[in-house]
């Protein structure tokens, strides 16, 4: 039961709705099905009423044809064993004197014990076990005849014609209250997808916003949810403002220490040629130079990745790096192939920046051609987050599989021989794995190395 109502809203909507209704029309079954059975025993006591009043006045006013006997002419009471019968008994004489209708065929009816009361007109009522195991509802009552003594006058009737009314009863209301029920169930369920429709909308703007589509929620939105549409925007803002502040901090900070280890720098190289002391100092400006660019870098990375909503079109982006390194690297024969209207989900200098190293990468590495093509996410309706796949394969002389660990880390050179700091591979995972993607190296079909990079889409 707590799994059924702790999905969604509309689930708990539905079920407790069902569940409410099953518990109402149970008792409202129970309730009609116990009106309708006493309403049918109230009309067999009824009818017997009438029998029970003929027999009296038939006994009272005896007819004067020759012969006979007090009766009723109603052809059930002539039937054997037909289940409405009549009794009547001469209280007080020895052997007793017991008159009865063709009906009970040598039976006899039992009388009603001492205990139950009699009402108004002296008749007393209930139930007994007739012939032949039949359940019984007898009506009877004790008259003075007069000169002609007292009288036992006793009419009963099978129950089992009151219990058939009532299975018929209770089968069309099965019917009734099933279809109802169905209807019911049918008309809950529209009105909580109904009910939840401004909920759904509002989870479409915020997905919009958060891949990049809108920058914030706009629409129209019940009371109830109003405030919270307004807040969501005021969360976005405040998100944008903080992103922005960290920005201008990182700025700031990058600023302050540029100019005195560009001081320190330039002295320890005028003075390189003089003291080991001044080499040592100015190999460690360099690498304080180059953490601090690599870690500044990364702030602005991670500040970046928690803006909300921004998004980057890749073709463009690509067609600008495709020419910039074809000509840094005119002898590398560079394709870029990327469908258009993919977008990543984050700031371009952060997709160029990616990009830009692991093609550059390639571009110093390879003999003659590099391939760059991106592929669009996969649809997966199960995801929270769909993610574009960029490969970058060169026909260079590749990574062992044992060494690509390695040349993740930041800082690790493999190859003097090529320029650079050794941070390309590791700035481009560290800015990946900001965003939720990753970056892996793996075999090219061209011979080299491959770099598949796993970033964030905007859909």
């Amino acid at each position: 039961m707590r799994g059924l109502f702790s999905g969604s809203i509309a689930a708990r909507l539905f079920w407790s709705a069902v569940l409410a209704c099953l518990v109402v029309l149970t008792l409202a079954g129970l309730a009609l099905t116990a009106l309708y059975r006493q309403t049918a025993q109230v009309a067999l006591d009824e009818q017997l009423g009438i029998y029970l009043s003929a027999l009296v006045a038939d006994l009272v006013n005896p007819r004067e044809e020759v012969g006979a006997e007090p009766g009723l002419g109603a052809p059930q009471f002539e039937l054997a064993m037909s289940g409405w019968y009549w009794q009547i008994t001469r209280l007080g004489s020895l052997p007793p004197d017991i008159r009865t209708s063709r009906s009970l065929f040598a039976s006899n009816l039992s009388r009603l014990p001492p205990v139950v009361a009699s009402d108004a007109e002296g008749r007393r009522r209930g139930e007994i076990a007739g012939p032949e195991g039949q359940s019984l509802r007898i009506l009877e009552r004790e008259i003075d005849a007069g000169e002609q003594g007292r009288f036992l006058v006793q009419v009963a009737a099978s129950l089992a014609s009151v219990d058939a009314q009532v299975s018929q009863f209770d089968l069309a209301l099965g019917v009734t209250f099933l279809t109802l029920a169905l209807l019911l169930v049918a008309a809950m369920s529209v009105q909580a997808r109904y009910g939840l429709r401004p909920l759904l909308a509002l989870r479409r703007e915020v997905i919009a916003v958060r891949r990049g589509r809108a920058d914030r929620v706009a629409g129209e939105f019940p009371s109830e949810i109003a405030p919270l549409a307004a807040e969501l925007n005021l969360l976005i803002a405040t998100n944008r403002e903080v992103v922005e502040r960290a920005r201008t901090q990182v700025g700031n900070l990058a600023h302050a220490l540029k100019t005195p280890l560009s001081v320190i720098l330039n002295e320890a190289e005028a003075e390189a040629q003089r003291t080991p002391l001044a080499e040592k100092v100015a190999e460690q400006a360099l690498v304080m130079r180059d953490q601090v660019a690599f870690y500044l870098d990364r702030a602005r990375a991670a500040a970046r990745a928690a803006a909300i909503g921004v998004a980057t079109p890749a073709a463009p982006a690509l067609a600008g790096m495709a020419l910039t390194f074809g000509k840094i690297h005119p002898r590398v024969d560079l394709s870029v192939d990327c469908p258009d209207g993919l977008r990543f989900l984050g700031e371009k200098q952060d997709f160029d920046d990616m990009l830009g190293n692991l093609i550059d990468n390639a571009c110093k590495w390879a003999r003659g051609e590099v391939q760059v093509r991106v592929e669009p996410p996969a649809p997966n309706f199960f995801a929270e987050r769909l993610f574009l796949r960029a490969v970058i394969d060169d026909d260079g002389p590749g990574l062992a599989p044992g060494r690509r660990t390695e040349a993740l880390r930041r800082g690790r050179r493999l190859d003097e021989s090529k320029p650079g700091s050794g941070l390309g591979l590791a700035i481009a995972k560290d800015l990946a794995e900001a965003y939720g993607g990753r970056l892996e190296l793996a075999d090219s079909p061209l011979g080299g190395l491959r770099a598949i990079l796993l970033l964030p889409a905007a859909t």
